[in-house]
């Protein structure tokens, strides 16, 4: 599937969407150069979940955590790790759990460690705006996909509604 995000609103918004879909569970993959828009889009699904105040990247703590409306998210910052072996001194493996929802950035830093997404989310500049490409690689992750293809409030960003598959 393929967005559309014109401006940060509606990268946030989408975000929001995304968030509502993966009902606070699953692992997302956020690609994208620096300045793409990944934590942006964090925000967004952040919100989703009741969060209200500034969401930042944790660049230098590697993870922030939330617990929000009863659900635990991590949101997860990958660019300054020096090895994926450091994740299992934060105590990554618990933070991965299936009850969880795990949004990460930068996740080829911590290839080889981290456990497979549920679905990738590949931002890149587009004008003014982003372009989303979403590839989903578990039941989860097409089952998301497929809400956000039927989102009426996403008719408009939606450019391509055929589910990627790797």
């Amino acid at each position: 599937m393929r967005v559309r995000l014109d401006d940060e609103e509606r990268q946030v918004v989408f975000g929001q969407r995304l968030g509502e879909a993966l009902a606070g569970r699953g692992r997302v993959y956020l690609e994208g150069e620096l300045g793409a828009g990944k934590t942006t889009l964090a925000r967004g699904v952040l919100r989703a979940h009741g969060h209200e105040g500034a969401v930042k990247s944790p660049t230098y703590t590697l993870v922030e955590p939330y617990e929000l409306e009863g659900r635990r998210i991590h949101h997860f910052d990958l660019y300054r790790l020096g090895d994926p072996e450091e994740l299992e001194f934060i105590g990554g493996r618990d933070l991965f759990a299936d009850d969880a929802l795990c949004l990460v950035e930068w996740p080829s830093r911590g290839a080889g460690w981290l456990p497979p997404p549920d679905l990738v989310v590949t931002l890149c500049l587009d004008g003014t705006g982003r372009l989303a490409t979403l590839e989903a690689s578990t039941a989860h992750g097409r089952g998301v996909v497929a809400t956000l293809a039927q989102d009426a409030a996403l008719a408009d960003m939606i450019i391509d509604r055929e589910p990627e598959t790797p």
